[in-house]
Parts: C-alpha cells; sequence; structure tokens
C-alpha cells in the first residue's frame, strides 16, 4: 500500500462527516490532516472519490467556493446540482454565501493529532 493511499483514506473519513448542506475546502481538509501544504492531494483524492457512493466529494470546493472538481462529476452540471438540492446557491460555477455553508473540520471535529 502507498503512503498516498492511506492519505486518500483519511481524506474520505474527514469528508463522510461533511453535513448535508454545508461545503469544505481541499485546504480545510489537508490542514485538519495535520497537512496544510497537502490540498492538491486532498483533490486528487476527491478526484478518485467522485464514484464512490458513501463519499460526498461534491460537498469539497476550493478556498473561494469555486466548483473546480465539477468536471470529474458525470453530467455538465451534476456537481452543482447535488449542492443546489441540499439548498446551496450557486451562480456561474461559484457557492454564494459561501461563509454560512462553509464547514471548517478543524472546528468542528475533535483533533486528531
Amino acid at each position: 500500500m502507498k503512503e498516498s493511499d492511506n492519505f486518500f483514506e483519511r481524506v474520505y473519513k474527514v469528508a463522510r462527516l461533511i453535513p448535508e448542506g454545508k461545503v469544505t475546502s481541499y485546504g480545510s481538509i489537508a490542514t485538519y490532516l495535520g497537512a496544510a501544504r497537502s490540498a492538491r492531494m486532498v483533490g486528487w483524492a476527491m478526484n478518485k472519490a467522485h464514484n464512490l457512493e458513501d463519499i460526498p466529494a461534491h460537498r469539497v470546493v476550493n478556498r473561494k467556493g469555486l466548483l473546480t472538481g465539477k468536471h470529474h462529476f458525470d453530467g455538465t452540471n451534476l456537481m452543482q446540482q447535488l449542492l443546489e438540492n441540499e439548498g446551496i446557491v450557486i451562480i456561474e460555477n461559484q457557492i454564494q454565501d459561501l461563509e454560512k455553508v462553509f464547514w471548517n473540520p478543524s472546528s468542528e471535529l475533535p483533533s486528531i493529532s
């Protein structure tokens, strides 16, 4: 097993905890996992997870609330549709009122260190 596989599993554990109607960022997950500079690796994990039904990859966006991972979902607007079904407002691929729907694992979950 590669080290990245273990990291991906840790990312998935956090992603499964994102509440419906909330989003978080790649960087927030990386920071929570003690790997603050690994936001891109969190993105790779989410890319691999888009077909895993138990991982709400659509709830992970970039730090500005942009749907940067949307091209990894089936259908052109699936990521946006999934978020809108949870009550999140999106205009031109950007989440509106990001601070209201943002879920920060570091302040919501117990520390893992």
